[in-house]
């Protein structure tokens, strides 16, 4: 009987939320304001928290794996938190950070002993309980859960864990990482911060200041000034760009002590990398001894420098479970080269992630409107070469042969759209065979020479890269002011179509990997002779900025056209690095400063005019073409 009422208190508890985790509540719930201006409702230090709805039942979580996943399939076993003991019973959590799962036992027990595992999203003050909850069974000593998932980095949602056990008692472990930790943990004295920058205006109160301050960590703190004592300041953290802060409220409260006038926080982490959570964004919020009214500023993300800033922004939209950036395939090609191009060791992990998941096959609607057929390949040869390239640099940035064979086997794919019998060669756009255009043909020339200069004793690609290049300088597609058109009409001639930033990147990253592979100056010269073109057109850059004809005036650009100008810039270093042009340095410095100075927001994220300018639009595409443009 006992037991049983121990288990009906251990339901009673998931669906009650506990007492509110040690320190001072924190800030109002999210419709409070929450930039400068002052807040009529933060609570005093010691004031009661504000409801929380018991979290009742639990929605499966998949990142790398769903919810229930069996113990037995766990890459890694730690014990981060000390096993309790229940009436002479071992209750354990289990943990895998490399699954970013965990799972609960207990052992030395009787049938009908239980476990289970509570799961919170608030920092502990409510949570998901008796999640996979298994019993002794028959003459066993011990059982164990199945695996959950810590975090959850898909719905920006950070988690806690804690394994709870029944036996004629109920006990729990402590949550696993309540505590955040990055290049360095939180609650770490301001003391160490590596360097000092404010990223958004202070706020001020009753003659306060209130300031919020990063380092070069993208640790963060807050600071209250001109102020008296009693006066507090606190930081707010977020991993869901502001909307919420659950958890995340009243970090390192601190009150200004008898005869000084100023005083600041601890330091908190804004990246998560164990939970795979980046680009967390803080706020500054104080309040004045006297009254009960708060002021915040302006959330916002560390710098700490331009790429990694970038980087992160663009990770928040990574969706580590279906492993691409929903909902454009080959743009998710293109934003995974630029994160590589980052140089960001944090993400390798992205790369085999994203390989692992969608080699295989996918209905049209799935990945694209088009079906994958398996091995990134579609009807669609452009974007089956996109995904070449992306592991062409995968195999660079790691040395993993199975990048390369996947890059091989998409450029043999993307040859069989080679065709000598229309315009005397050149691949085709699509299946159909419908169009012969420059960016399949850009691709073309990159791929099949990245292959030869990374395949010992090749001759076969070498041939193909060589034959591709001399029909691409001949084929029209280069018009008489050096600018690349979109295509070739049906009678083999320069259609007059728009010039876009792409077609005259890949131009030159073509041409320039085909002159490494063969010494051949015509290809380094006419790559060059693009790249003049470009910057000195009109059609392509403005005020020394590159824009697109769709950045201009009332227009807009699609999904695809939002990623045009990263991949020209992407392709331009390459150029500046092959020939240690500082004309060339000069000018992709010039995007980078431009993006940077004028189409950022307080959370890095990058929009799609780089002159800035209305209207525009910002998603994680225009954030992977900003993420070239500062990578330099």
């Amino acid at each position: 009987m006992v037991g049983v009422l121990n288990f009906l208190v251990a339901i009673l508890l998931a669906l009650v939320p506990s007492a509110p985790p040690s320190g001072p509540p924190g800030t109002p719930p999210p419709s409070t304001p929450s930039a400068s201006t002052p807040s009529p409702s933060v609570p005093p230090p010691n004031a009661p928290p504000p409801s929380t709805p018991p979290l009742v039942a639990a929605a499966a979580v998949c990142v790398l794996s769903c919810d229930t996943l069996d113990p037995s399939q766990a890459k890694q076993e730690t014990f981060p938190v000390p096993e309790r003991q229940i009436n002479g019973r071992r209750l354990v959590l289990h943990v895998s950070d490399r699954d970013g799962m965990a799972w609960g036992s207990v052992d030395n027990g009787v049938t009908g002993d239980s476990v289970w595992l509570d799961r919170s999203w608030d920092g502990g003050a409510s949570w998901e309980g008796l999640l996979g909850r298994a019993s002794i069974p028959g003459s066993w000593t011990g059982t164990r859960t199945l695996m959950y998932n810590v975090t959850d980095p898909v719905s920006h949602r950070r988690g806690l864990i804690r394994a709870c056990g029944d036996a004629a008692a109920v006990t729990c472990t402590d949550w696993i990482y309540p505590t955040v930790c990055d290049v360095l943990c939180d609650r770490t004295s301001a003391g160490q911060a590596s360097g000092d920058v404010q990223p958004v205006p202070p706020t001020t109160l009753y003659g306060r200041v209130i300031r919020l301050h990063t380092d070069a960590n993208a640790m963060a703190w807050a600071s209250i000034e001109a102020g008296g004592p009693g006066d507090e300041v606190w930081l707010d953290r977020s991993w869901d760009s502001g909307a919420s802060w659950p958890g995340g409220s009243s970090l390192g409260r601190t009150a200004t002590p008898a005869g000084a006038s100023s005083v600041r926080t601890t330091m908190f982490a804004t990246r998560d990398p164990r939970g795979r959570h980046y680009g967390g964004a803080v706020r500054a919020c104080g309040r004045e001894a006297a009254h009960q009214e708060g002021s915040c500023t302006a959330w916002a993300r560390p710098v700490p420098t331009r790429a990694r800033a970038a980087a992160d922004a663009l990770l928040y939209s990574y969706d580590p479970s279906t492993a691409w950036w929903p909902t454009s395939w080959w743009n998710s090609a293109t934003t995974l080269t630029a994160v590589m191009d980052s140089g960001i060791r944090d993400y390798d992990w992205v790369i085999a992630r994203t390989f692992d998941v969608n080699r295989g096959r996918f209905a049209a609607g799935q990945r694209s409107t088009d079906p994958i057929e398996g091995d990134f390949i579609s009807r669609s040869i452009d974007d089956s070469a996109w995904w070449g390239l992306a592991w062409v640099a995968a195999y660079d940035r790691t040395g993993d042969q199975r990048y390369l064979a996947m890059a091989t086997t998409i450029a043999t794919y993307v040859h069989q759209y080679w065709d000598t019998r229309t315009c005397g060669g050149g691949v085709w756009w699509d299946r159909e065979r419908t169009y012969k255009n420059a960016v399949t043909n850009g691709q073309y020339l990159r791929l099949t020479a990245s292959i030869h200069r990374r395949t010992p004793g090749d001759s076969l690609w070498l041939q193909r890269a060589r034959t591709a290049a001399d029909w691409y300088l001949n084929s029209g597609l280069i018009n008489s002011s050096g600018l690349v058109n979109d295509g070739l009409t049906g009678d083999c001639r320069n259609n007059g179509q728009t010039v876009w930033t792409y077609n005259q990147g890949l131009g030159i990253g073509g041409l320039v990997e085909v002159w490494r592979a063969t010494g051949d100056t015509r290809y380094l010269n006419t790559a060059k002779r693009l790249a003049d073109s470009a910057i000195a057109s009109p059609v392509l850059t403005r005020g020394g900025v590159l824009t697109e004809s769709c950045d201009v005036g009332a227009n807009s650009c699609d999904d695809n056209q939002k990623q045009f100008k990263g991949i020209f810039v992407r392709f331009l270093n390459d150029l500046a690095k092959a020939t240690n042009s500082a004309a060339y340095q000069r000018f992709a410095r010039q995007q980078s400063d431009s993006v940077w100075a004028n189409d950022r927001d307080a959370l890095n994220r990058i929009g799609q005019r780089w002159a800035g300018g209305t209207p525009n639009q910002v998603d994680w595409r225009t954030q992977a073409s900003g993420l070239n443009a500062v990578i330099g």
